[in-house]
């Protein structure tokens, strides 16, 4: 069966059908942001949504090119983002985070004075010795006196991200090294607009999403209701006019006459983030796929969700959710085989 009008065309939006992109930063600019505490699972959403590309492609985008950087972003989580994009969005999206972020760290035990004291030796590190692992960083730091035990290193780094000190460039061997933000990408433009940053956000958020409603916006993106509504209202002239109430871009990618093809999806898929609800895609089978916070790697076939699958000794291991016509059970063994392409596992 293809899936219904309104998913099809979010599968349009979301680069899993139509043409594919051919660069991470084209895949990064089209989501605007990709979920990536799992950066096999965002590396393997990038696949998802472009041809030729490998795992190495996408750590060149990083590391050489520096197009895409990830950090802490939307709903405090890290997300992988185009460098040209960051600046408008760290301003814009991680204002709220800091007070959340400040409970966390009382909670570990580190008081205001030495979370600062933390961030001051997280700067001074990186502009002094360059690239550093969060391994290098906790040494530092737990020098400095600074509590790292428990979950309180996380929150120190992330406190340096939502000032906008830090992000994360270069993948090395120890892991995604942190650098500073000015360093690794120049300095921030001198003037920020919160209005027409509102307004880029619900342009660009449709343009991956859409149709979309304003709370699916606000879920997203992490920020209150009523600046989800600020900034659809400001691109009012730019929305087609649909029946169903849901905000779309006017001049629309029309779908494709052929359905998405059955494709194998990474952990913490953008599908499954991008909306206040996740159940056209998962249908009934929302447990086996989200658990305790992970979202698993999951097959998509016909817009929704049909089968988990593991790597398991070099190869793609199907658990079909459902009974599977031949037809996408072949489509999907011809995915893993470009999965393993893609991760170099081939």
């Amino acid at each position: 069966m293809d899936p219904d009008p309104v998913t099809a065309q979010r599968l349009v939006s979301q680069l899993l059908a139509g043409p594919p992109a051919s660069s991470p930063a084209e895949v990064a600019g089209r989501l605007l942001a990709v979920q990536a505490q799992d950066l096999r699972g965002a590396r393997l959403a990038i696949r998802a949504r472009s041809t030729g590309l490998t795992s190495a492609d996408v750590d060149r985008a990083l590391t050489a090119e520096r197009s895409v950087v990830v950090t802490w972003l939307n709903r405090g989580t890290l997300h992988l983002v185009r460098s040209e994009d960051y600046w408008w969005l760290q301003a814009l999206t991680t204002p709220p985070l800091l007070t959340g972020n400040a409970r966390r760290l009382a909670q570990e035990g580190v008081p205001p004075g030495d979370a600062d004291r933390g961030v001051a030796v997280v700067e001074r590190a990186l502009a002094s010795e360059g690239p550093l692992t969060r391994q290098q960083l906790g040494s530092r730091i737990a020098a400095a006196g600074v509590r790292t035990k428990g979950q309180a290193l996380v929150h120190i780094l992330g406190l340096a991200a939502f000032r906008g000190l830090t992000v994360r460039g270069p993948v090395t061997s120890g892991g995604q090294a942190y650098v500073l933000a000015r360093d690794w990408l120049g300095p921030p433009p001198r003037r920020f607009d919160r209005d027409q940053a509102l307004a880029e956000l619900a342009r660009r958020y449709l343009t991956g999403h859409g149709p979309a409603s304003d709370r699916d916006l606000a879920k997203w993106s992490g920020l209150p209701l009523t600046d989800a509504r600020r900034g659809l209202s400001q691109i009012t002239a730019g929305l087609a006019d649909r029946a169903d109430g849901l905000a779309e871009l006017a001049g629309r990618t029309p779908v494709p006459p052929q359905p998405a093809p059955p494709r194998l999806l990474g952990a913490f898929e953008p599908l499954l983030l991008g909306w206040a609800s996740r159940d056209p895609v998962v249908g009934p089978h929302a447990a086996a796929i989200i658990s305790g916070g992970v979202f698993r790697p999951f097959a998509l076939v016909a817009g929704q969700a049909a089968a988990t699958w593991s790597i398991v000794a070099g190869e793609v291991i199907l658990s079909p959710l459902t009974v599977l016509p031949e037809a996408d059970s072949a489509a999907l063994r011809a995915d893993a085989g470009d999965v393993r392409r893609f991760l170099a596992l081939a």
